[in-house]
């Protein structure tokens, strides 16, 4: 038997691939609002940053969630994401 694929994402700090499981979901749902998805399954589109606070900085200084997203990210957004490390 075939081993099972293990889904992978890229950071959007580190620019690496990684299991979808070790990183931190944030999506825009269809109503346009910015949540962080701790389960994975909600519908949206999703962003993905490591659990680590470099990439949360570097996310967060190149703008890469707002250009993943397509919309501006709020402060409180940004703040929970803080919380999250």
């Amino acid at each position: 038997m075939l081993p099972k694929k293990i889904p992978e994402r890229k950071c959007l700090g580190c620019n690496e691939m990684k299991p979808k499981k070790e990183l931190i979901r944030v999506i825009k749902t269809p109503e346009g609002q910015i949540l962080i998805d701790k389960t994975g399954r909600q519908n949206g589109r999703g962003a993905y940053i490591c659990n680590s606070i470099e990439c949360y900085q570097a996310a967060r200084k190149n703008k890469g969630l707002e250009r993943s997203l397509k919309v501006p990210i709020p402060e409180e957004i940004y703040d929970s994401l803080l919380k999250e490390f």
